[in-house]
């Protein structure tokens, strides 16, 4: 079991910021396209976070064009360029599903309060 934590530990990332539920992020991406790479941008909530080693995820959801869209990151991927941290949210569970069923101001996740 040492072998495979030994291995599992050299891909991890501790580069990212702490976030949790409620939070709004951007997670900047590489995208390769045939010999070019660029950073694509995907911004929104973070809905679900799911801990562990190398196979963590993290989901966030966004609206575009009044349409909802969902995407599932790994947190450990070598395609993330970067995670920022936009806002804390306030909320009051882990996993925010809820927010599939709410539109416009409805949908909206309070900022935390900071002193």
């Amino acid at each position: 079991m040492n072998i495979i934590k030994k291995i599992e530990g050299e891909h991890l990332r501790f580069d990212l910021p702490k976030f949790k539920s409620g939070d709004n992020v951007k997670v900047h991406l590489r995208i390769v396209e045939g010999e070019k790479e660029r950073i694509q941008v995907f911004q929104g909530n973070v809905i679900r976070i799911h801990r562990g080693t190398t196979g963590g995820t993290f989901t966030v959801r966004k609206v575009s064009d009044g349409v909802g869209v969902e995407r599932v990151f790994p947190l450990h991927s070598p395609f993330i360029d970067r995670v920022e941290l936009v806002t804390e949210g306030r909320v009051r569970r882990s996993r925010l599903y809820y927010l599939r069923d709410l539109k416009g101001k409805a949908a909206r996740i309070k900022p935390k309060n900071r002193f």
